[in-house]
């Protein structure tokens, strides 16, 4: 019989897992609130949908629970190379939370999943950093996750995250898009804070292979700042400017639609809300255009066509509003710090986007 062989040789190591939950838990523990009924160490996270009492009271008449998952994609790659590991939990955090917020739903809690070939407690709780700070960007609780140290499945350095989000909305006030939006409403856009979370796989085949760039160049053509840093900008998070919108109608409903612009931009996820008898018509010079699309449109070079196919080209979060509002949704968002353009209206037509001069 041979010598005993343990876990940590077969690349598995109990002891840092152990360290590592050490070293994340204030990081989760800094996003519960008095909703979370804490249980370190526990097998699952507790939350409360109702809560009584006063500072903190919220009790649903007919709750819907949403839910969402997603990942950051190859933006992980980008973060691997550079060492940085404390943005793309915020990435991670977002790309869930803002697709549930275009149903109108309040993000109540978060959980994540990173995978990796081994594990280093410090590189981890850099991560969850990301992850808490992300939460408590949008108000909901990281209540639990999985790490799991795959050294068979991932090769060294390698990584990657994903997340799952729940949220509530009331019954009556979901927000459809396909049922609500109609010809006349007014297309309002949400700046953008860079790529966001898509497109990551050209982005970096164009600075990286066809360029031949390094990470740490500091480009001119994006006011001089470091290409790693400008890609790596986290996803911004809308959720505390549209709740807070939302809660200023409360019988009213002049928010008819909203979209999140991620994987295939504007002309890919704005018909997922538009009813079959109508197109959504933007203008394409009613927004700035980020330094950063600017730059990868031309060293690529990419066709305009394809930019507008693959990134969001500045507008992170659309609305669809009734016009007889759009002025006033439009400055109650600015005072909430968004940088808010009128970037198109709603025709009749086929449920298609149409990008006009």
């Amino acid at each position: 019989m041979g010598k005993p062989i343990t876990y940590a040789q077969s690349g598995v190591n109990i002891d840092a897992s152990d360290e590592m939950e050490d070293l994340i838990y204030p990081h989760i523990a800094s996003t519960f609130s008095p909703r979370v009924m804490a249980l370190k160490g526990g097998f699952a996270g507790l939350f409360r949908l109702d809560y009584d009492e006063r500072l903190f009271k919220r009790n649903y008449k007919s709750p819907v629970l949403v839910a969402c998952t997603d990942g950051v994609g190859s933006k992980v790659l980008l973060a691997s190379t550079m060492n940085r590991f404390d943005t793309v939990g915020i990435d991670l955090v977002a790309m869930s939370v803002n697709d549930m917020l275009v149903l109108g739903a309040e993000p109540l809690f978060f959980l994540d999943y990173i995978a990796l070939n081994k594990l280093d407690p410090h590189v981890v709780a850099e991560m969850v950093k990301g992850v808490a700070k992300g939460c408590r960007i949008a108000d909901c609780a990281l209540i639990g996750g999985e790490t799991a140290e795959m050294p068979d499945t991932y090769k060294t350095d390698d990584f990657d995250m994903a997340g799952f989000a729940v949220g509530v909305v009331e019954r009556r006030k979901i927000i459809s898009g396909t049922k609500q939006v109609g010809k006349g409403d007014v297309i309002l856009g949400l700046a953008s804070s860079g790529l966001h979370s898509n497109g990551y796989a050209l982005a970096r085949n164009i600075c990286f292979k066809t360029n031949q760039y390094q990470p740490t160049d500091n480009i001119p053509e994006l006011d001089g700042r470091i290409l790693g840093d400008v890609l790596l900008e986290p996803t911004k998070i809308y959720v505390r400017p549209i709740i807070k919108l939302l809660s200023q109608y409360k019988v009213k409903k002049v928010i008819h639609g909203m979209a999140h612009i991620t994987g295939a931009g504007l002309p890919g996820n704005i018909p997922r809300v538009l009813p079959r008898n109508c197109d959504a018509v933007l203008k394409k010079d009613s927004w700035p255009l980020p330094a950063i699309f600017k730059f990868l449109a031309e060293k690529g070079p990419v066709e305009e066509e394809e930019m507008f196919r693959v990134f969001n080209m500045g507008i992170g979060y659309v609305l669809v509003v009734a016009e007889d509002f759009a002025n006033s949704i439009a400055e109650k968002l600015t005072s909430y710090g968004e940088k808010v353009f009128k970037i198109g209206r709603i025709t009749s037509g086929t449920g298609n986007v149409i990008i006009k001069e």
